[in-house]
């Protein structure tokens, strides 16, 4: 199928349906709202292209589901966040799940049935992953888990987990990490919210108290983890990046329309800043779609979102004065959310020493 054929369909079937988001604005009412056109793009097949057939996609290229989020947030009928979770850890089902496993939940996920999320970050391991110390000891055929995870996003609203542990405790740094599937209502399982700053509760804390997970639930083979989690990192900055920056030009379009006095070059540098971001992130999508390994390229758009991100945010601040500060709206809560963008999903330090280590090459000095 033709890309462009493609969204001409998707946005035509889009205009027909009655997706728009109902009064409640709150982090719950996001996750109902996404449960809701997931449920509604997957019945119609929109949310099956791209995915591969064994897991109850309709087959196509990947550049076919960046269509189908860039379209969906673009409208605003879903948010950037929980819709970003479908592109960051289905892949990683799909390639390390046993074939069972990924057959039977990958659908669930996509339907909007369930919400997963991402137990990789710790109190003492955030940017620095490779020295967490959850710990998974095998009991049998099943695996204890002891330990505690931080900053996992929706962990509140979601069923299941992919969870990163340390399985030889003996082994330094990134070697001994394994990671398994763990379904959230096990027994030993508690999950606190943590509101930031600006007033959601989107990260928790995850407490792991000799919590028993099968050991057909791992993900690969022992020691895998690490593997899985380098090759699940560089799809948060490809497809999911992709649906993000349609919605900040969703958000740059509102601005022109709320300021009364716009500054031309803050606006043009702000909308740069956007349209070099989309044009790498375009050349990623293609590179996916062509199947190639994406690996520390990715952290170019790591950098270049963060920058435009933040970036469109400080001229909200400087064109709409005193809206930030005075006013009850989403520019405030977005506005501060933006500032955690240079350490979300890698820190910009760590981003910019990955691209000058392996891609330029310049040494660990």
């Amino acid at each position: 199928m033709k890309v462009e054929q493609f969204r001409t369909d998707l946005r035509a079937w889009l205009d027909e349906q009655d997706l728009t988001p109902g009064p409640d604005h709150s982090l719950e009412g996001h996750m109902k709202q996404m449960a809701r056109v997931s449920r509604a793009l997957y019945d119609a097949d929109w949310m099956r292209y791209g995915w591969p057939v064994e897991v109850g996609g309709l087959g196509g290229p990947a550049i076919l589901r960046a269509v189908v989020g860039e379209e969906v947030v673009g409208r605003r009928l879903a948010e950037p966040g929980p819709y970003s979770m479908l592109e960051v850890l289905t892949p990683t089902m799909i390639d390390y799940a046993p074939d069972g496993l990924a057959a039977e939940m990958v659908p669930r996920l996509l339907r909007g049935e369930e919400q997963w999320c991402q137990g990789f970050s710790e109190p003492g391991s955030g940017s620095d992953l490779a020295s967490l110390t959850t710990r998974a000891v095998q009991d049998g055929d099943n695996w204890i888990v002891n330990g505690q995870k931080v900053w996992t996003s929706y962990a509140q609203f979601s069923t299941r987990c992919i969870l990163l542990t340390r399985t030889a405790p003996g082994y330094p740094n990134h070697q001994g990490i394994t990671a398994f599937f763990v379904d959230l209502d096990t027994p030993g399982i508690s999950v606190r919210p943590l509101r930031t700053m600006h007033g959601v509760d989107e990260f928790c804390e995850v407490y792991y108290d000799d919590v028993v997970v099968p050991g057909d639930r791992m993900l690969g083979k022992p020691g895998d983890g690490w593997r899985l989690a380098m090759d699940l990192l560089p799809y948060e900055r490809s497809t999911c990046f992709w649906q993000r920056i349609a919605y900040l030009y969703s958000r740059f379009d509102e601005l022109i329309a709320e300021a009364h006095d716009p500054d031309e070059y803050e606006l043009g540098a702000a909308y740069l800043a956007l349209h070099t971001l989309r044009c790498r992130s375009r050349a990623t999508q293609h590179r996916l779609a062509d199947g190639e390994s994406l690996g520390p390229q990715t952290s170019i758009d790591k950098v270049l979102l963060a920058g435009a991100e933040q970036r469109l945010y400080d001229t909200v601040r400087d064109l709409l004065p005193g809206v930030l500060e005075l006013d009850d709206t989403p520019w405030r809560s977005e506005f501060l959310y933006s500032r955690a963008s240079t350490i979300y999903g890698g820190t910009a330090e760590i981003q910019r020493n990955i691209i000058a280590r392996r891609l330029l090459d310049l040494g660990k000095e």
